[in-house]
C-alpha cells in the first residue's frame, strides 16, 4: 500500500510527459479563472494540496499567492521547484501536520481520489483551513470509475496508483459535514480518452457543466467556502 501511495513520486521525472496538456490546461483554467475570483488570491496563504510537478502552484505564484506546494515526496517537489518559488513540503493531504486554520485557501485538483481516504483528505483540509477560506476542488466523477479499469487493460495509463474516485452527491454531503458551503458545483469534460479531435466538442459541452449532464461528466469542480 505503501508503495502505491508513493508511485505518483517514483514517475515524477516522467510526469509531465505522460500527462495529457490539454485536461491540465482545462483544469488551470477551470480553478483560476471559474473557481477563482480576480485578484482574490493575491497575498493570501495557499496550499496546493497534492501538488504535483507544480502547474498550479506556478499559476497560482503567478496571481501573488505565498503557496505552500505540499506532495508525497522529494522528485515530484524537486519538479515543483523548475517551475516556481513556492514553499515545498513532503507530506500526505490525509494527514497534514500544520495547525489549524493554517491557510486562506486550498487547491486540490485530481489529488483525493489518488489517497487511501478521500474522506480524510477533505476532512484535513477542512481543519487546516481558515473560516471564510476558499477550497477550489477538482475530482473525477466515480460514475466513468470503469474508464480507468478499460484504461489499464489497454495499457492507455501508466499511471499505478490509488483509484478511489467519489460521486458528485457524495463530494458535496462531505464537504458540508466538514463545514463548507457549496457556492460551486459543476462538471467539465464530458468523454473520456479525449483525442485533439474531440477537443471542439468537449469544450463545447462544458457549457452544459452545471445543468443535469454536470453530473454525469468526467470531471467534477467545486468552489466550497468554509462556514464553521
Amino acid at each position: 500500500m505503501e508503495n502505491k501511495g508513493l508511485f505518483y513520486d517514483t514517475f515524477a521525472s516522467e510526469f509531465d510527459k505522460a500527462m495529457n496538456m490539454y485536461d491540465t490546461d482545462k483544469r488551470l483554467k477551470v480553478v483560476f479563472e471559474r473557481l477563482f475570483k480576480d485578484g482574490e488570491l493575491k497575498g493570501k496563504k495557499l496550499l496546493d494540496a497534492g501538488s504535483g510537478t507544480g502547474w498550479f502552484s506556478r499559476r497560482a505564484v503567478e496571481l501573488g499567492a505565498i503557496v505552500t506546494s505540499l506532495d508525497v515526496g522529494e522528485n515530484l517537489l524537486n519538479e515543483v521547484k523548475k517551475k516556481c518559488d513556492s514553499i515545498r513540503v513532503v507530506g500526505d493531504v490525509t494527514d497534514l501536520k500544520v495547525p489549524d486554520g493554517s491557510f486562506d485557501c486550498i487547491i486540490s485538483t485530481e489529488v483525493i481520489e489518488h489517497t487511501p481516504d478521500p474522506k480524510k483528505a477533505i476532512k484535513e483540509m477542512a481543519r487546516v483551513i481558515k473560516k471564510g477560506g476558499v477550497l477550489a476542488l477538482t475530482v473525477p466523477n466515480r460514475v466513468w470509475h470503469f474508464a480507468v479499469t478499460i484504461g489499464n487493460v489497454l495499457k492507455l495509463r501508466p499511471y499505478e496508483g490509488f483509484e478511489n474516485w467519489v460521486y458528485w452527491g457524495g463530494l458535496s454531503r462531505e464537504l458540508q459535514e466538514n463545514g463548507f458551503r457549496i457556492v460551486e458545483q459543476f462538471g467539465f469534460h464530458a468523454i473520456p480518452f479525449v483525442s485533439p479531435k474531440l477537443y471542439g466538442t468537449i469544450d463545447y459541452l462544458d457549457r452544459y457543466g452545471k445543468g443535469p449532464l454536470g453530473h454525469l461528466m468526467v470531471n467534477i469542480a467545486v468552489r466550497a467556502e468554509k462556514v464553521k
